[in-house]
């Protein structure tokens, strides 16, 4: 039985649903936005399709340099050698010098701020002994994430025919440096990094605009195009963006403050649900208690378009009577939430308390009246 009931017999707040993607235009070749708590997909154009990621690629290599930080093998003081390799190495560089000694902690602000290839090469090479040896390592952590669309052949982004990520990827890779290391995080935000005297500012042209950004990277080969990883926070809510294929850096700068002010003006995040909440109750067929409290498991924080929160419709659907016993924990319904133009929601509502069988004489007087006066709850 469907058990449907209005908004504010629900909760007497507005709620919303995870949305549907709308048309919006973008000059980008690709793109993807997401709101970050809810996982939300809000605008996306081919994300799926692997393309080549340029300097975007060295937000893994920054991810594994923090993994092997939190696993303790390696330090933000340790002191590492700059080989050949990294010295010669073209590009955007960071200006390290062959024979030097650099900290950890530099030559990430060297991959981040500055987008040194040089300075990624020093790191993948200690890590892992070659570029090459490190690149296996990004491709296989990267596939062990779920990044199923991600296949590394070198620490920069330096171009390759097999070096390739999906936009969907790099906004999920954003995200997950976002939530596993707020303690690294912030270099992202760093507008200017000095090293051997000489000062370079952040690509991210986003960071100096007033709009609430806080991270993450840009790239640019003749093959990918201009692209960017963005992600911003405007009051607790924070967007992942994600473009390539743009013409030029202007462009890029254009279209990244205009798509990440479409996703906080046009959609918003309302909590439906808190962790633990009964959200019903249901009948309960020859039990020691007459219901059970339906239960949510965790919290429930959706997104919608501002202007279609009104036509949703939620719904608890369950038999009923659910027959005793029941278990603690068990579930026994399921909690439909929906709207006419966004992808419903579905998710399991648990028993709130165990129901055991009634006994002999309790069953019958119990048999008998809902037989005679139905179950207690409208239907």
């Amino acid at each position: 039985m469907r058990h449907l009931f209005s908004l504010l017999m629900l909760v007497l707040l507005p709620v919303a649903l995870s949305s549907g993607v709308l048309a919006f235009e973008t000059a980008a070749l690709q793109a993807i936005l997401i709101d970050s708590a809810t996982g939300t997909v809000l605008l996306e154009k081919d994300s799926d399709v692997p393309a080549p990621p340029a300097s975007l690629s060295k937000l893994m290599t920054s991810y594994m340099v923090f993994e092997e930080i939190k696993m303790g093998g390696l330090a933000l003081d340790d002191m590492l050698l700059v080989s050949e390799k990294a010295w010669r190495m073209g590009g955007s560089k960071m200006f390290v010098e062959v024979g030097d000694k650099v900290s950890v902690e530099d030559l990430l602000r060297g991959v981040v701020v500055q987008s040194g290839n040089d300075a990624c090469i020093v790191l993948a090479e200690t890590i892992a002994g070659s570029e090459a040896a490190f690149s296996d390592l990004m491709t296989d952590r990267a596939h062990e994430m779920g990044m199923s669309n991600s296949t590394f052949t070198n620490s920069t982004g330096w171009p390759d025919p097999e070096h390739r990520m999906s936009p969907r990827d790099i906004a999920f890779l954003t995200q997950r440096i976002v939530i596993d290391f707020p303690e690294f995080f912030p270099y992202f935000a760093e507008k200017e990094f000095t090293y051997n005297g000489i000062r370079q500012g952040n690509r991210n042209p986003l960071l100096y605009k007033n709009i609430g950004a806080d991270g993450m990277k840009t790239g640019y080969t003749k093959e990918s195009g201009y692209s960017l990883a963005a992600t911003a926070l405007r009051n607790d809510r924070r967007l992942i963006l994600v473009l390539t294929g743009l013409d030029s850096a202007r462009q890029r700068a254009i279209e990244g403050e205009r798509l990440l002010d479409y996703g906080f003006r046009k959609f918003n995040n309302y909590e439906l649900f808190t962790s633990g909440e009964t959200v019903e109750s249901a009948d309960v067929w020859l039990g020691d208690f007459s219901q059970v409290p339906l239960v949510i498991e965790d919290t429930l924080t959706v997104t919608l378009p501002r202007d279609s929160r009104d036509k949703l419709q939620v719904s608890v659907v369950f038999e009923s009577p659910i027959p005793a016993p029941v278990k603690a924990g068990e579930i026994i319904a399921t909690l439909l939430v929906e709207t006419p133009d966004t992808k419903s929601i579905e998710l399991p509502l648990i028993a709130g308390k165990a129901v055991p069988r009634a006994g002999p004489f309790r069953r019958i007087s119990g048999a008998l009246s809902y037989m005679l006066f139905g179950p207690s709850l409208e239907e």
